[in-house]
């Protein structure tokens, strides 16, 4: 049982939530309650789902040693020893095998934005984690991926501000987790747990953080501008940011899945966007 609970635990389900971003295309398009476009987009998210934790399961192959040396990750399954290496592999390799079939099922373009969302997650486990800014990019294109996936899946446009909005998000999380693991972490301990974190002087990212929080309120008002009863959504959207940095900047877990379930304003103002976007949008 224990084994079972362990190997759970590699394959990350929590950051499954992340998959949900492939319904945003027909949620803000307006089409998501039609009927059928639920079920269409439900082989999809198990794809990347499983995609998601083949990659996750790559990442703690090559970071087991590192992860021995943090304060939190050297419980987890790999680097304490309760998951042989051998099982991880196979079960990695069974996971993105996976993905890939069923991939097909689903469509040429769907399948070329798995094979590129696995490519990059084995790149960034293998070498890229350990370049400074490039790691951020390489964390980023995971959301990126699957915004275009669900556009793909669901024949929708992906608008350039909400692409930008996608991205530069995506940067603000990416920037708050190296962030909040600096501040956690001490010179040696970081290290030897995520070398490319002594390749950012202090106040560098400080400064991404904010840079690409206030990008990320213009782009997404530049959004709402096309959709003028989303405009009121953006004072909330400022909150949500605010209560963020100031989460990473008190010395809290910056990794964007944990701020959301575990930070109550987060998940309120989440949950207050969602609401008054499906409002708009289909109450109307």
């Amino acid at each position: 049982m224990k084994r079972i609970t362990a190997i759970l635990q590699l394959l990350r389900p929590h950051q499954w939530l992340k998959n949900l971003m492939l319904f945003f295309p027909p949620f803000l398009g307006g089409t998501l309650l039609t009927q059928g476009m639920v079920v269409k987009g439900t082989i999809p998210c198990v794809v990347f789902s499983l995609a998601s934790s083949a990659g996750y399961l790559v990442n703690d192959l090559m970071d087991r040693e590192a992860d021995s040396n943090h304060p939190r990750k050297s419980s987890r399954p790999l680097a304490s020893g309760m998951v042989a290496v051998t099982t991880a592999k196979t079960l990695a390799i069974l996971l993105a095998a996976s993905a890939i079939i069923v991939a097909l099922s689903v469509g040429t373009t769907f399948t070329l934005l798995v094979l590129a969302y696995l490519s990059v997650s084995v790149a960034y486990s293998c070498c890229l984690k350990k370049m400074p800014v490039v790691d951020l990019f390489c964390i980023a294109t995971g959301f990126l991926f699957r915004l275009m996936a669900g556009g793909a899946v669901f024949s929708i446009r992906i608008s350039e501000w909400l692409f930008l909005s996608v991205l530069l998000l995506s940067l603000f999380l990416s920037a708050g987790k190296r962030l909040s693991e600096k501040q956690t972490l001490s010179v040696i301990t970081a290290a030897s747990h995520r070398k490319v974190l002594t390749h950012y002087p202090d106040g560098f990212l400080d400064g991404v953080l904010f840079m690409t929080g206030s990008a990320v309120l213009v782009t997404y008002t530049m959004y709402t501008l096309s959709h003028n009863f989303l405009l009121y959504t953006v004072p909330l959207c400022c909150f949500g940011l605010l209560r963020y940095i100031l989460r990473v900047k008190s010395g809290l877990s910056g990794d964007p899945t944990e701020s959301l379930l575990r930070d109550p304003w987060i998940l309120v103002v989440g949950a207050g966007w969602s609401a008054m976007v499906g409002w708009g949008i289909y109450g109307t």
